[in-house]
């Protein structure tokens, strides 16, 4: 009886602390991170296909008739943003404590406390985080509206249509271990057609950047010209502006480090796939960070769903600090706050200002490679502004 005592006051003492440990990893990537939504994130939450947009619109859309009402006003997209962030840290807690294996908390205090974790809070207001969270709605749904859980998917693509080197490949690795295979291709046939549909199109309607444009004049924040005119480009002429290449190498130490991390904890060539899919969106666009923190958040997210329990421990510590010294640069030049006592003073003006408080924003943070304002296609305001980007402050 008293060696049953122990064993469970000592798991009960062990659970407290992995709480606690928890706990500090989240006010800790709070911290480095955590910042008010950029105006490139709330220009593209303006985007809707009530005004011509065929991509990246769902969003936009449901927020359509608030921003039209009060002027495009950024508190509308503010709001939006930090609802989808709260819901998301909501998953991650329910995750965390209904964990029945202490592997599985690891894992979300590990995926905290690396540079993902700042990143995460960072990335407030980018659609990644809507795709992330309607995979997980979907996930809940599967056991028992298959079909529902498949249109959360199909939503997804209309949110941003990375979701096919994203979402789409972990729902598909659930979907074949949990159906038999005609099963999961029925599942997954619409979301596929979605994309596919969505990426035969037209970004957008002739002319329609420049009338969202006019209509956000009197917005409360500065609009981002350089984020509408993602729409007004083809494929091609994105890849004038930056070396794919230099994405590619620049990606290659974490996509390296997180496939061959999972193939140690389990041999799923197909769950190999999906952690390194993320890595594809280097043909998409720039962002390199930020296909690196997707690249590290399906990693630790497809082997919390995978059937293996038991993790081996070794292979993830050595994953983890290589992951540590890899860095992930935020947007705009930005850069995770330290510890020193001149950040930790600074903390709220920074973290708390709002757009109009800094004043307008040049683009997001490129590879050096990018063409001279000279070059073409660099004769428009976007490409100038790439090509040489203003000095900006730390995390703001």
């Amino acid at each position: 009886m008293t060696s049953t005592l122990d064993r469970a006051t000592a798991r009960a003492t062990g659970s407290r602390g992995l709480t606690a440990l928890a706990a500090l990893a989240l006010l800790l990537a709070a911290y480095r991170g955590f910042r008010m939504p950029g105006d490139w994130v709330a220009t593209l939450e303006a985007v809707s296909v009530t005004d011509g947009f065929h991509r990246r619109f769902l969003v936009g859309t449901l927020l359509h008739p608030l921003a039209v009402v009060t002027g495009y006003a950024y508190w509308v997209f503010a709001v939006a943003a930090f609802a989808v962030l709260g819901a998301l840290l909501t998953v991650l807690g329910l995750a965390f404590f209904r964990a029945r294996y202490s592997g599985h908390r690891f894992l979300v205090v590990g995926w905290l406390l690396l540079p993902t974790g700042g990143f995460f809070f960072h990335d407030v207001g980018y659609f990644e985080q809507v795709l992330y969270l309607l995979l997980f709605a979907a996930l809940w749904l599967l056991p028992r509206r298959p079909a529902v859980a498949a249109g959360l998917m199909t939503a997804a693509v209309l949110v941003h249509e990375i979701a096919a080197l994203t979402v789409l490949p972990v729902f598909a690795v659930v979907l074949v271990r949990r159906f038999p295979w005609q099963r999961a291709a029925v599942l997954l046939a619409a979301p596929v057609t979605a994309e596919l549909t969505v990426l035969a199109m037209p970004a957008s309607n002739a002319g329609a950047a420049d009338r969202l444009w006019t209509a956000m004049a009197g917005a409360g924040f500065a609009p981002r010209a350089d984020a509408l005119a993602l729409f007004e480009r083809t494929q091609s002429e994105s890849w004038r502006l930056y070396s794919v290449t230099e994405v590619l190498v620049l990606l290659a130490p974490i996509l390296v480090v997180v496939v061959t991390g999972f193939l140690t904890q389990r041999p799923d060539v197909l769950g190999a796939a999906a952690v390194a899919a993320p890595a594809l969106l280097a043909f998409g666009g720039w962002d390199w960070a930020r296909w690196g923190f997707l690249l590290v958040t399906n990693f630790a997210l497809l082997l919390w769903l995978g059937p293996v329990r038991d993790f081996r421990p070794w292979p993830l510590i050595g994953a983890a600090v290589l992951l540590a010294h890899l860095p992930l640069p935020y947007f705009d030049g930005q850069h995770p706050r330290d510890l020193s006592w001149r950040q930790l003073t600074a903390f709220a003006d920074q973290a708390f200002s709002t757009p109009a408080d800094r004043g307008s924003r040049t683009v997001n943070t490129a590879p050096s490679s990018l063409c001279a304002a000279s070059d073409p296609p660099c004769t428009s305001t976007f490409s100038r502004a790439i090509a040489n980007p203003s000095p900006l402050p730390s995390v703001a």
